[in-house]
């Protein structure tokens, strides 16, 4: 199988990108790299898997639709596309909303319209949300719960993406599957997410801001789980028969933890006390969330093994050698 991997300098990108490569697959790799976080981070990702036989990158904008139509057609064995690239951040799209238009809404668009061309495709795999469950209290967040009350522009632009996906694949019958991600964590993870700020500030001896006054939850997942998810599922694609050859599963880990544990855990592991300033909650920002994974794991096998026990140490174990501290 030849894939295309867009969000090939992302976190979930670069780890399902060596995935890929480790089971013999060619990874034709596309991502802007751009500055919403560090740089050097996304080019340390990438310079890991540049040289590796069956790699190659393109820094492409996956809005700009002549320059990935080109690429495609440039590479006419692809039969897999992995959609990864996007806007990410709940809290940044209050501050750079056309950031998330152009990079979610246009972009996806875009790879819909490859798709719908890629006349010996076999699947479409893309990355939705948790978020897109919005404000829902009835846990854990299920596949059949209503998600048209979305709490941040980012959550509102992954739902337009699954509608989107479900438009194509009805029209044009191409397999796709969107994939509901909960709070993915680990090695070579990003600097906006929990594990990383939290990490760096303790060892840091700097406060760490957390909100709703520490009472919240997440069904934090580890990529290691995540990765073997995103692959089991495209090899499974969807069937038409007499229904839309599209399918959203949700891939979490199933295990809701308070986020005043997943800091002790941190603090343990970093042999590091933190200072917190203690906040309200932030606009966009939801109390808890917990995946239900009953889908997943009955249709290709989802089961997630990490706890926060195992994966937190592991992070701060990168995090040090990375950072050297």
């Amino acid at each position: 199988m030849a894939v295309l991997l867009t969000g090939a300098a992302g976190f979930i990108g670069y780890h399902t990108a060596e995935a890929l490569l480790d089971r013999g697959e060619r990874v034709v790799g596309v991502d802007i790299v751009n500055d919403y976080y560090d740089v050097a981070l996304k080019e340390a990702r990438l310079a890991r898997l540049t040289g590796r036989d069956g790699f190659s990158f393109h820094r492409v904008d996956i809005a700009d639709q002549d320059a990935m139509m080109a690429l495609v057609a440039s590479n006419p064995d692809i039969d897999g596309i992995i959609h990864l690239a996007a806007q990410a951040g709940v809290r940044y799209s209050l501050e750079n909303p056309f950031a998330y238009v152009q990079s979610n809404l246009v972009g996806q668009m875009v790879i819909l319209e490859i798709a719908r061309h890629t006349d010996n495709l076999k699947h479409l795999v893309y990355a939705s949300s948790s978020s897109v469950y919005g404000g829902n209290t009835k846990l854990p967040f299920a596949l059949e719960d209503s998600v048209d009350a979305p709490v941040s522009l980012y959550a509102a632009t992954k739902r337009a993406d699954e509608l989107m996906g479900h438009c194509y694949s009805h029209l044009y019958g191409v397999p796709m599957t969107g994939l509901r991600f909960f709070t993915v964590y680990g090695r070579w993870g990003r600097p906006d997410m929990a594990a990383f700020i939290f990490t760096k500030a303790i060892l840091e001896g700097r406060p760490i801001d957390v909100f709703n006054n520490g009472e919240m939850k997440r069904d934090f997942t580890h990529v290691s789980d995540i990765v073997p998810g995103v692959l089991a599922c495209l090899d499974r694609p969807p069937q038409g028969g007499e229904g839309v050859p599209h399918k959203l599963y949700n891939l979490g880990n199933n295990t809701p933890e308070p986020l005043m544990r997943f800091i002790e855990v941190i603090e343990r592991s970093s042999n590091h006390k933190a200072e917190i300033n203690f906040k309200p909650m932030q606009p966009g920002d939801v109390k808890e969330t917990y995946a239900d994974i009953s889908a997943s794991q009955r249709d290709f096998g989802f089961t997630p093994k990490t706890s926060i026990d195992e994966g937190i140490p592991d992070f701060v174990d990168w995090y040090r050698e990375y950072h050297d501290v």
